[in-house]
């Protein structure tokens, strides 16, 4: 976005209220400072929430050191060796820990975790960033990709057996939670009828592996992603049946299909450039925001299939107060969730010129 001589001198004769109002009133700049408070709240009520569960790092190292010790060390003994294991002082008062926590953000520094001494919060979530992206992005765009297919085809063929059949599975799957499918995998197709190999299948890729691209290793990772990928794609598949499904009959009822019906157009050229194209637009916003919890939304899935990814470590993290690595995911996570809604409400004004007018935003 350029400014213009004149925009300078005019914020020149501005106080700062007047300015900080023209800026305001910008649909892209509002919705930005929208997005940056939105993080900045999330992030203060993460560190001070997490400080009141109970227990904190060094009293659960402290237990841990007594236990293995035998006996060995006293309670004070245990103590001043816990204490010196972290890198802050969770003495300090909360307000100095917060500042000092937040200090460190602004300079784009998450510090180190608790239990991994010395090894950056950034750099243990870049490890297990990638297979969580990888497992639920794939069974994400394959769910879309399926599901607009699938409701597509249902509108159009309304009433008929393939609408029926589409429309009741896609209910069923999407009303199904992803933890539960994914404990009767487990527990059905895994322990009792032993048709798939859950231990074998555990962690992103197998003991021995060496990373690269090759197709051994896309092999491998694709074979220990399969279940997640799975999970996400069919609890993920009915909701895009059904949103397709009905937006594409709102759009067959429009003038404008009656129009082109009435120039002559085939029924295919009618799909793609009318009612397929408008009959998305509201899905494509929905893939945004739902792009944005894929950080999220696969802690319980990655504990029951033991998948290494950043929902597994976030639950360990939180297992064991590592505040540090805990404060870091949740951040990445806010933060992928609140630009993703961002991009939804920019994307959708620019496929909907209609919307940008309505809502004042500048093509």
């Amino acid at each position: 976005m350029s400014v213009t001589p004149a925009e300078v001198r005019l914020a020149a004769r501005l106080g700062p209220r007047e300015v900080f109002g023209a800026f305001w009133t910008h649909p892209v700049l509002r919705a930005a400072l929208k997005a940056i408070l939105t993080i900045w709240v999330t992030t203060t009520l993460t560190f001070f929430l997490i400080r009141l569960m109970p227990g904190s790092p060094v009293d659960l190292k402290i237990d841990e050191l007594m236990q293995t010790s035998n006996g060995a060390l006293t309670y004070d003994d245990a103590r001043a060796i816990a204490s010196g294991l972290f890198s802050i002082d969770l003495n300090a008062p909360l307000h100095e820990q917060y500042l000092s926590f937040m200090g460190n953000v602004l300079h784009g520094n998450l510090g180190n975790s608790f239990l991994s001494a010395g090894t950056s919060v950034t750099s243990i979530i870049l490890a297990v960033l990638p297979w969580t992206l990888f497992a639920v992005g794939t069974g994400l765009l394959l769910s879309f990709s399926v599901g607009i297919a699938l409701g597509l085809l249902a509108a159009y063929r309304r009433n008929s057996f393939f609408d029926r059949l589409v429309t009741t599975g896609g209910s069923v799957v999407s009303s199904i939670p992803n933890y539960l499918l994914a404990l009767m995998i487990v527990v059905i197709l895994g322990s009792q009828l032993r048709l798939i190999p859950i231990a074998q299948m555990r962690g992103a890729f197998s003991p021995g592996m060496h990373p690269g691209f090759t197709l051994d290793f896309i092999g491998d990772i694709f074979y220990h992603a399969s279940l997640p990928i799975t999970i996400f794609f069919l609890t993920q598949l009915g909701n895009w049946i059904l949103s397709m499904r009905s937006a594409t009959l709102a759009a067959l009822d429009e003038d404008y299909v009656v129009a082109a019906r009435a120039r002559g157009l085939t029924d295919g050229r009618i799909t793609t450039a009318y009612v397929g194209r408008n009959a998305i637009l509201p899905l494509v916003t929905q893939f945004a925001i739902a792009t944005g919890f894929v950080l999220g939304g696969a802690v319980v899935i990655e504990q029951i299939f033991v998948y290494e990814g950043i929902g597994l470590r976030l639950l360990a993290a939180i297992n064991q107060r590592d505040y540090p690595l805990v404060q870091g995911i949740l951040l990445i996570t806010t933060t992928a969730v609140v630009i993703a809604n961002l991009a939804a409400d920019l994307l959708y004004g620019r496929l909907d010129p209609r919307i940008g007018r309505a809502g004042g935003a500048t093509g």
